[in-house]
């Protein structure tokens, strides 16, 4: 009997071009397998095939030792795989319980049997640990216990091999840390489960081993506690290409007139009294736990939340924000949180995304705009920002996470801004994109431009910025120096000392 639960051998797949090149995968019972790749590298792709979406062009699959074709989401699902998506496809005006029977309803007499599915499903909860009843809808619960909400429905389908596809991207740490429990309870159960991620230290904390993809092929296979940050990240780009996440210290005229100047700025009775300041040149971090006022400090510059006290001044010059036009005229740009919601219109194309802010200085006359000088900004995007597309006219929801995201980010480029504001702006996106956007980042301050900068990963804190604000509980609680931040630690420590 094989020791692996589920093997892929020798599979390739394209979409008029190669884009799966004789790859071979396998998981062990009960293990974590960590699947990581750039983008473009075939990991999405992959797992399409392993759950169904995707037929296969050519190689084997066997479940157990014996060779099986997965042709349809419901062969994946009748061999126990199934997919934990990161867009989650829980139905929200329903409860809990419906979710979890969803499509394999009970029923007794003709009439769905609710109390019997919420017994069965209370029983599937408590099983796992998770603290939900089965009659709550599921658009009362919080993203985190979304999440566990969608693995329940998947055991309780008995699934034995999960794939979760970027599982702590929306979540808080301490949502993060419910997950990581339940993968080990899942372990002990004997659920394997592949795990992609763009977090390489949840990877290196929470998978039993590693496999590699890079252009569609394996760049390397190997058991995690044989790996480090660095050696995952050589075997993703290549030699050298590590060095984008380390700190180069900067110069900056630290005695330069401020380019921005905010005093006791009120954005509502949580946060009161913030007061700080950035040079020309500087890239500016902000730090703190999940609720500390870092997404809402951003808002409320780029005027999306209305100030209620406080003033803001540029090159010494108050201003007022009363609403985001009043932000955009002023100088600033907003790279939001969430690039899907917030960031893009999914449904346009990535030169109607491109211009979006820009429309109304595109048009030759009021109504029309001109199309030659448009078209030709976003070729100038596309080449200047590394965007891998078919071509400005492709629809953005079907690019990778990292190149939506560098289109967001040549949106704002675009308006030639004076301060542009990063809230998470590598958050889902891959080890190559982040590195490309962190060298995006530098090159602006290069030309004395000002960033503020806020990332929920301390490691790109301290390779991107010149200053860190330390927030707590909408409140200032320290102002460090890069140069004088010797550790991970010592950043860490200064953000949760008031807790």
């Amino acid at each position: 009997m094989s020791d692996y639960v589920l093997e892929m051998k020798g599979i390739e797949k394209s979409f008029a071009v190669p884009v799966l090149k004789g790859v071979d995968f396998s998981i062990k019972k009960g293990e974590v397998h960590a699947l990581v790749g750039g983008n473009g590298a075939g990991k999405s792709t992959l797992m399409k095939i392993m759950t169904g979406v995707y037929s296969k062009d050519a190689g084997e699959i066997s479940i157990g030792g014996k060779a099986v074709e997965i042709n349809s989401i419901h062969d994946a699902n009748r061999y126990g795989i199934a997919m934990i998506f990161q867009e989650l496809s829980l139905i929200q005006t329903m409860t809990v319980a419906e979710n979890i029977f969803l499509g394999e309803e009970v029923t007794k007499n003709g009439i769905r049997d609710t109390s019997y599915m919420n017994k069965k499903s209370k029983e599937v909860l408590e099983s796992l640990g998770i603290e939900v009843e089965p009659e709550t809808v599921v658009s009362t619960l919080s993203v985190g216990m979304s999440q566990m909400v969608e693995i329940a429905k998947a055991v309780a389908k008995d699934a034995k091999i999960l794939v979760l596809d970027e599982p702590t991207a929306s979540l808080s740490d301490s949502e993060t840390e419910h997950l990581f429990h339940l993968i080990s309870d899942l372990k002990e159960k004997g659920v394997s489960m592949v795990y992609i991620s763009h977090r390489m230290n949840e990877i290196l904390k929470i998978a039993d081993s590693i496999t590699i993809l890079r252009d569609g092929v394996i760049a390397h296979s190997d058991m995690v506690k044989n790996m480090n940050l660095d050696s995952i990240i050589m075997h993703m780009l290549g030699s050298g290409e590590g060095k984008k996440f380390d700190w180069v210290e900067r110069s900056y005229d630290e005695t330069a007139q401020d380019l921005l100047t905010v005093e006791h700025l009120k954005v509502n009775d949580n946060i009161t009294d913030i007061s700080f300041s950035l040079k020309p040149g500087e890239i500016l971090g902000f730090a703190g736990l999940m609720g500390s006022g870092r997404t809402e400090i951003l808002e409320t510059l780029f005027g999306r939340r209305r100030m209620q006290g406080g003033t803001v001044k540029l090159r010494g010059a108050q201003v007022a924000l009363k609403n985001t036009q009043d932000a955009i005229k002023a100088g600033f740009a907003l790279i939001p949180e969430d690039r899907r919601k917030q960031g893009l219109v999914l449904i346009h194309t990535v030169k109607e995304n491109a211009i979006l802010p820009k429309v109304s200085r595109l048009c030759k006359s009021k109504v029309f705009v001109d199309e030659k000088r448009a078209n030709a900004m976003v070729e100038d995007n596309v080449k200047q920002l590394n965007i891998v597309t078919d071509g400005i006219h492709k629809r953005i929801n079907l690019l990778s996470g990292g190149n939506q995201q560098k289109v967001v980010v040549a949106k704002w480029l675009n308006m030639n801004p004076e301060i542009i504001m990063l809230d998470e702006p590598t958050a889902g996106v891959d080890i190559g994109a982040k590195a490309e956007i962190i060298d995006l980042i530098r090159n602006f301050a290069d030309e004395g431009k000002g960033v503020l900068f806020v990332s929920s990963e301390l490691t790109e804190l301290m390779a991107v910025c010149d200053r860190i604000i330390v927030l707590f509980d909408g409140k200032i609680t320290g102002s460090l120096s890069r140069r004088e931040i010797r550790a991970e630690e010592e950043l860490q420590h200064a953000i949760q000392q008031e807790c």
